[in-house]
């Protein structure tokens, strides 16, 4: 049971670096560093959805990581 968590879990945390990447698209690399000074502007379609799976992806990493620490 704990190997099943263990994989699970890195296949999340490697769907949530994607989906982190994904969101970053086009912008430059001062981005990341909390940088340019874009106007704020509303998620809509397939931004909107990225969002979400990203916001899920999240949670379900999280409640892996202390499901796995409490099986230990």
């Amino acid at each position: 049971m704990n190997q099943i968590l263990y994989y699970v879990q890195i296949a999340v945390s490697i769907i949530l670096i994607l989906l982190i990447a994904i969101q970053q698209r086009g912008t430059a690399l001062g981005a990341g560093f909390g940088g340019g000074g874009e106007v704020y502007s509303a998620r809509r379609g397939a931004q909107k959805k990225i969002y979400y799976a990203t916001i899920v992806a999240a949670t379900l990493f999280l409640v892996l990581g202390v499901l796995y620490i409490v099986i230990q």
